[in-house]
């Protein structure tokens, strides 16, 4: 290993937080290993996932993207797997490129593994992100939580999401495993699940179990699954009144704006902050951490 030291940053979207690895070129190797190191909150930098930054020309993963978004976001969950997509991972990317110059205030595109995301950077500091349309698939699918048991949504945000309205969120626990789900085959590569309770007319609040890094304070895609859920379960799908509903989601780490309109697109708005920059010292990882 002959790199040493290297760059990061610290963000957050709503307090759902972020290692930033700036790589243009792809240079960098990360290892599962190595972003659970790095995720570690006692004996790491500590986050809920890493943002590898790569032009997507560089990658061979989103080279075929490059024509479209310049920028290709490399999300990895707080154990090292690797993720579909992030919504509140894509606006501090986006955040991100604005601080170090990359691009300015407006509108840009980012490339993900669930395909290009449309943003939006708001003078103000808040961005929105187009998240495109949500599948809804028709298995029924069961949520549960010791004695208690609650009917769940399957939504899929580019990432897979099982959301349950429940009459109070203590009653999601601790949520430091993996609520079980069932038939778990729905699922074959885990899921994300939401606990939700009503706060007022078109206003929920939410917990979740991230797949991958446990209980966060808040997660985008699975803002917009619960805001799709509501949504049907109210009966203001957009697609049949024709006219785009917005739901505000209070997160443990904060509140989101969720719009769906008409065709289908999914717009989500909230604040992304940089907090940090440094470098960290590569040796107290394995030999194999970093290429």
């Amino acid at each position: 290993m002959t790199q040493t030291s290297l760059s990061f940053l610290k963000g957050h979207g709503t307090e759902n937080d972020f290692v930033i690895v700036p790589d243009p070129d792809n240079a960098v190797g990360l290892p599962a290993t190595a972003v659970a190191k790095l995720c570690d909150r006692r004996a790491g930098i500590g986050a809920d996932g890493v943002l590898h930054v790569v032009r997507s020309a560089a990658h061979p993963e989103a080279a075929h993207l490059a024509d479209e978004a310049e920028w290709f976001m490399d999300y990895r969950n707080s154990d090292g797997s690797v993720a579909e997509m992030c919504g509140n991972g894509v606006r501090v990317f986006a955040r991100y490129l604005q601080y170090a110059g990359h691009v300015e205030p407006g509108d840009l595109a980012v490339a993900t593994r669930g395909g290009v995301k449309r943003v939006h950077l708001d003078k103000s500091g808040d961005v929105t992100v187009s998240m495109g349309r949500a599948l809804l698939p028709e298995e029924q699918i069961t949520v549960s939580v010791g004695e208690r048991a609650w009917p769940a949504r399957n939504v899929n945000m580019g990432n897979p999401h099982a959301v349950a309205f429940v009459d109070s969120l203590d009653h999601a626990g601790e949520l430091l495993d993996a609520p079980p789900v069932s038939p778990a085959e729905v699922y074959p590569t885990g899921v994300n699940v939401e606990f939700v309770v009503d706060r007022g007319p078109r206003h929920v609040a939410m917990r979740v179990h991230e797949r991958g890094s446990g209980e966060t304070r808040s997660c985008g895609t699975g803002a917009c699954a619960v805001a799709v859920a509501a949504i049907r379960r109210d009966g203001a799908d957009p697609s049949v009144t024709g006219q785009p509903v917005t739901y505000t989601v209070d997160l443990p780490g904060g509140r989101l704006l969720i719009t769906e309109h008409p065709d289908g697109q999914i717009d989500m708005t909230g604040p992304a902050v940089i907090v940090a920059t440094g470098e960290f010292d590569t040796t107290w990882l394995t030999e194999t951490a970093f290429g």
